[in-house]
């Protein structure tokens, strides 16, 4: 037995030790080659087009451009836009916080299908968001004369654009909180309560503190979905200029009139809000992640 451990322990230490490689480590070459191709995607897909839509708004000088967005139908998008967000983003930051502290919080039958129900705008078409608030309000549903005849006019209003710009955002703020709020438990929240805090307590000074920077990621997030929707939107509001055009649509309108110049100025600000929103979200990113580290 002992000559045998001894030939075991001769033959390890005749084999050849493979020197330790760091399996993160890449050679240079497989390196600047996986880093080159995503920068050349980027550019193709992103920074290409972005460069055109500015370039092309300013094609006439920045005088023209100016002009274009300063025009009546223009300015009346934009604040049209401004309004269904100003709508949009609070009802949809009462519920995604009520959802998410429903689900991370709380066990109960049908949590699942309550999950499921909040991603589904994300696996339904914007298109088809707007024909079912048609089947719902249109003059052959039993809502939409009722609605009517109270003075209530839903599809090709108002009223129809805040509706249907509330269900294609309203997952962002649920969907950024829930898996913020599962990860948290409930263990501050019954320490807050055990020390005699009531809900309003409890949520003010534990719960909004902890979830500060997910909440405010996704309002930035929702915000700029609800200026940016146009399928849903394009269902509903009819197309009346001056009164139910949104930024989206009011490009789509200009360049469908060949008017380019004005369609990529509006566009441009479009871009803008992408820009600024990606700036904003890499910010909240740091904080988050500086005041969470600070935390632990």
């Amino acid at each position: 037995m002992a000559d045998s451990s001894l030939a075991l322990q001769g033959s390890f230490a005749a084999t050849p030790q493979t020197p330790f490689r760091d399996p993160t480590a890449e050679s240079p070459v497989a390196k600047w080659t996986l880093i080159s191709i995503a920068i050349a995607f980027l550019a193709l897909i992103l920074f290409m087009p972005l460069v055109a839509v500015f370039s092309e708004a300013l094609r006439r000088g920045w005088q023209v451009a100016l002009a274009s967005i300063v025009e009546a139908d223009a300015v009346a998008a934009m604040q049209l836009t401004l309004i269904v967000a100003v709508i949009a983003v609070p009802l949809n930051l009462v519920f995604g916080v009520a959802a998410a502290w429903s689900i991370a919080k709380f066990e109960f039958k049908g949590k699942a299908f309550l999950i499921t129900l909040i991603d589904l705008p994300f696996s339904v078409s914007p298109v088809i968001a707007g024909l079912v608030y048609i089947l719902l309000f249109g003059a052959g549903s039993y809502l939409g004369p009722v609605l009517n005849s109270w003075g209530l006019q839903i599809l090709f209003a108002v009223p129809g654009v805040v509706l249907a710009t509330i269900f294609v955002t309203f997952p962002f703020i649920a969907r950024e909180l829930i898996p913020l709020m599962q990860d948290q438990g409930t263990g501050d929240e019954e320490a807050a309560i055990s020390l005699g805090a009531n809900g309003w307590q409890t949520f003010w000074n534990v719960t909004l503190p902890n979830i500060k920077w997910g909440l405010l990621y996704g309002v930035l997030l929702c915000n700029a979905r609800a200026m940016g929707e146009f399928g849903a939107v394009s269902v509903v509001s009819g197309r009346l200029r001056g009164e139910t055009i949104t930024m989206p649509l009011q490009v789509e309108i200009l360049y469908n009139e060949y008017n380019f110049v004005a369609a990529f100025a509006v566009a441009s600000l479009l871009a803008l809000l992408a820009l600024v929103t990606l700036v904003l979200k890499t910010v909240l990113e740091r904080v988050y992640g500086r005041d969470h580290g600070a935390r632990h």
